[in-house]
């Protein structure tokens, strides 16, 4: 009776999201490059200038925070963990080596501008693993605000765009084979549709091999939220009553479990991709959730210190991965 009553209660926000995320899906397929988590979070930032009734809230906050994890697990049955085992050994130093270098990045930069903790991890964490999709999983981990979400998304949008054209057009110049292009824009565009675009723009090679290193950058997600997950819950409460059980990421550990599930076969590997895109289309229902939980005004008010953020840290990955390729002779 309980769970009636308060799915009752969820389904009108619910609803509302989906008819926003609906258009925002479709019109994320026919530009790629933008994507549908962009069109739903600026389709749901547009919408909240509009008085809504009471009753669509608790929807809406249900949606943004619970429907993105499970997004999350969902997105794990597109992994095929023995592409990803068979590229990590080539890639994992320079994944590690870029990982480090935005997060570090983004934690002394982020301090220098004086931007709200969250806000660094979330675009340090976005432009080192795989753009809005670490956000999404790194965004419950910290209790970041919508606003805080909002702000690491439109941020991280900006470079995935700009990767696009440059990224292509410096390999060139730099007359790199198409591994080394390959690995390059694997581990240093942010999200997976711009890796795609960027990859096979540079040839059929460069993009078949970009796109196996950035599913396999993706799996990083794992670590990271867990460490993420334990710095906060030692900052929240003593050290003494510290439990890792308390504080672990159910979600993650889903996403694990799908991704053994997509690798082993147990599923057909078509149901395996529906799911995959449902946890997609979750992503910009969530999204289109948190614009409507946003207020141009306020994002607008911190000014470009995030975009400076995002650049500072989008340099220092692209640079340490042309940086340690050079090192392993990869080019």
């Amino acid at each position: 009776m309980v769970k009636n009553n308060l799915l009752s209660k969820i389904m009108p926000g619910v609803f509302i999201v989906t008819m926003i995320a609906i258009p925002a899906w479709y019109l994320g397929t026919a530009v790629p490059l933008v994507g549908g988590p962009i069109f739903g979070i600026l389709f749901g930032m547009t919408l909240a200038f509009l008085k809504r009734p009471a009753s669509l809230n608790l929807g809406i906050s249900f949606t943004a925070k619970k429907v993105l994890q499970y997004a999350i697990i969902l997105l794990g049955f597109e992994m095929n963990l023995f592409h990803v085992f068979s590229v990590g050994s080539q890639s994992l130093l320079i994944m590690i080596s870029t990982i480090s270098a935005a997060l570090i990045t983004a934690c002394l930069v982020g301090r220098y501008l004086r931007l709200e903790e969250n806000v660094n991890i979330l675009i340090g964490v976005g432009t080192a693993i795989c753009g809005g999709s670490a956000i999404a999983a790194t965004a419950p981990v910290i209790a970041a605000t919508d606003k805080e979400v909002a702000y690491s998304i439109s941020t991280i949008f900006l470079f995935n765009i700009a990767a696009v054209f440059i990224f292509p057009f410096l390999g060139h110049i730099f007359n790199m084979s198409d591994m080394g292009f390959g690995m390059w824009a694997g581990t240093a565009i942010n999200d997976t549709s711009s890796v795609v675009a960027a990859g096979y723009s540079y040839s059929q090679a460069a993009g078949s091999f970009a796109t196996i290193v950035k599913l396999t950058r993706t799996l990083m997600i794992i670590p990271i939220t867990i460490a993420l997950a334990i710095l906060a819950s030692r900052k929240a409460e003593n050290a003494s009553s510290f439990r890792l059980s308390k504080i672990f990421p159910w979600f993650i550990f889903g996403f694990v479990v799908a991704s053994i599930v997509s690798t082993i076969g147990f599923l057909p590997s078509s149901l395996c991709l529906t799911l995959a895109q449902i946890g997609k289309f979750f992503i910009v229902m969530a999204m289109a959730a948190i614009g409507l939980n946003t207020h141009l005004k306020q994002l607008i008010s911190n000014g470009v210190k995030p975009i400076f953020l995002g650049l500072s840290c989008w340099i220092a990955v692209a640079i340490v991965s042309l940086a340690v390729q050079h090192y392993l002779l990869i080019w």
